[in-house]
């Protein structure tokens, strides 16, 4: 898993820093909306983003980030949107190359509870804006929402923040019209971990977000840690009911080839029908641009599957 996935410790929303006060969500959103933090000199800012979560949401709000952590990573993991090639790398999360941060003279540095304790070294560089993509409860994903108001106001760009979420609603009420159209069985999301093992999703992860807000049932039922996932022996997986077991790529070299000979994985109800589809990797723990990502995958998946 990216290490930018090993971040939420805890439900508190939104902090900015180098601005006299923390804020709690509501009195930081109302803030913002009254008072936008405008471009520089009638400059766009300079933003180094020290999560994918966020750099994605810049990106899909149409400004690309100075710099991104694990830069060489994304296009692996993120996939989209596709990370410029101008965007700096500045290490992974436990590794910054703080000097060449400083170098880079950025105006804001979004950053998220995960690096709470090196943002006094942050405030250092320049100001910083502390958000977190999860948030248990609520409706469906409307934790994405905010961070994409927030940061559009940040960057001047509140017009094209409401068009992206208009755009985003519409495109998700269309998954959702096509998904009661097909009427698809319960789906079991999981990535292979090796051939005995995987990861299922569920919870209060972004993965459950979608399936709530296109109407689609989660197969799994047990319980999952405050991330949205548990890791099981594939014995766990065993149901009685009609589902559809959804596997994230990438899967390791072993895993199909070993699966095949296990006589525990053939009689798995789902192996047996032929109801396993492989799904192109997402990443669990994105913004709107990644949950918009999977609603397309997982639709179009199981529209080929009911043909």
């Amino acid at each position: 898993m990216p290490l930018t996935g090993q971040r939420f410790t805890s439900p508190q929303l939104i902090t900015i820093r180098g601005m006299g006060r923390p804020y709690g969500r509501r009195s930081f959103l109302l803030s913002m909306l009254g008072a936008a933090t405008l471009p520089l000199e009638g400059r766009l800012l300079r933003v180094a983003s020290l999560d994918w979560a966020l750099g994605e949401t810049m990106l899909a709000l149409g400004q690309t980030p100075i710099a991104m952590v694990a830069a060489s990573d994304w296009n692996r993991f993120v996939v989209e949107p596709r990370l410029p090639a101008e965007v700096i790398d500045l290490g992974l999360q436990q590794e910054i190359n703080f000097e060449l941060l400083a170098s880079l003279k950025p105006d804001l540095i979004l950053t998220s509870p995960f690096l709470e304790d090196i943002e006094p070294t942050l405030r250092k560089v320049g100001r910083t804006l502390r958000l977190s993509i999860y948030e248990k409860g609520g409706e469906p994903l409307s934790q994405p929402k905010l961070l994409a108001r927030v940061i559009g106001e940040e960057l001047g760009r509140a017009e094209n923040t409401r068009g992206y979420l208009a755009g985003a609603e519409a495109l998700l009420n269309e998954y959702r019209t096509r998904m009661a159209a097909v009427k698809p069985p319960p789906v079991l999301l999981v990535n292979f971990v090796d051939p005995r093992h995987v990861r299922v999703y569920g919870g209060a992860g972004l993965y459950q977000n979608v399936l709530d807000r296109l109407g689609l049932t989660n197969a799994w039922t047990g319980g999952t840690n405050y991330w949205g996932y548990a890791t099981v022996g594939i014995e766990k997986l065993a149901t009685a009911r009609d589902v559809r077991m959804m596997v994230f790529e990438p899967i390791p070299a072993d895993a199909l080839p070993t699966l095949q000979k296990s006589p525990l994985w053939t009689q798995l109800p789902f192996v047996r029908a032929g109801h396993v589809t492989q799904l192109s990797t997402v990443f669990m723990f994105g913004a709107m641009p990644s949950a918009l990502r999977f609603a397309r995958v997982l639709v179009e998946a199981l529209e080929k599957s009911a043909a």
